[in-house]
């Protein structure tokens, strides 16, 4: 159960009463775009739940119509999904949900394979990964959906990112004791211009598999960097409506000030 009636729902900042339901018949605009959020509660630290109001606020200056969705655990998946995101929380947090992760494994892995794009951060992106040991030893399965496999430390990586993506430069602000190892064929999410991305040591940051983007930028990052945001939001409208994405034209130009002060600072 989610929606406005459910206790363990979590508020979302700026985000309108019902937006949680469909529109209202001959109120879709360009068409609904369900958007799921995984276990908001255990797993969305460091403003992750800014991602989630982001999107459905870009989704709406799209002219499409967001229905959002919290996946708490024990609850079932919603019936439709068209895009998904999933945050960071305490090594505790993604022990809680690991066995409703593992319960909703093959239907998330359908998922990708339908196209359905989602952006998994910081301990959601370890767990989209192979497997994830935490720093007193205990390993936790992740889905394999990511080639990517992270061992705990007890140093925190800790600051502002700048990568190079094929989204051009992302900003962000990573904190994470995780040190995540890609494997062979895996591509990464970006290659690191300043901070310390997966490991501190090989300059890749996240993973990208498909439409599934891993990163450890908090931030929230999506704000931060509108054209990933959009990306993500246009191949969901492709899944939703199977037509191409009809985008807006949008006034980012406070995000891209900021955006270029950022890159400058840190790379200037």
């Amino acid at each position: 159960m989610s929606g406005p009636d459910s206790p363990r729902d979590v508020t979302i900042l700026g985000e309108p009463a019902g937006s949680d339901r469909p529109a209202d018949p001959g109120h879709e605009g360009k068409g609904e775009i369900h958007l799921v959020h995984m276990y908001p509660r255990e797993m969305s630290i460091y403003g992750d739940l800014g991602n989630t109001r982001c999107l459905a606020a870009r989704i709406r200056r799209h002219g499409y119509v967001p229905v959002v969705h919290q996946h708490h655990p024990g609850q079932s998946l919603p019936e439709t999904v068209h895009l998904m995101v999933g945050g960071g929380g305490q090594d505790s947090g993604q022990v809680t949900v690991e066995a409703d992760l593992e319960r909703h494994a093959d239907r998330l892995r359908g998922l990708v394979t339908e196209g359905v794009p989602m952006l998994m951060i910081c301990g959601m992106y370890q767990l989209f990964g192979q497997s994830f040991v935490t720093v007193d030893g205990r390993r936790v399965p992740g889905l394999g959906i990511l080639d990517a496999t992270t061992q705990g430390n007890e140093v925190r990586m800790i600051g502002p990112v700048v990568l190079s993506t094929e989204f051009g430069d992302v900003v962000g602000y990573e904190n994470h004791s995780g040190s995540t190892v890609l494997g062979a064929g895996q591509d990464p999410f970006g290659r690191v211009r300043h901070g310390q991305g997966n490991n501190g040591s090989d300059g890749t940051e996240g993973a990208v598999t498909g439409h599934v983007v891993g990163s450890y930028l908090h931030g929230p990052i999506l704000p931060a960097n509108p054209r990933l945001a959009d990306a993500l939001i246009g191949w969901a409208a492709e899944v939703a409506t199977g037509r191409p994405f009809e985008p807006e034209e949008l006034d980012d130009a406070v995000a891209d000030q900021a955006h270029a002060r950022q890159v400058a600072r840190l790379l200037g």
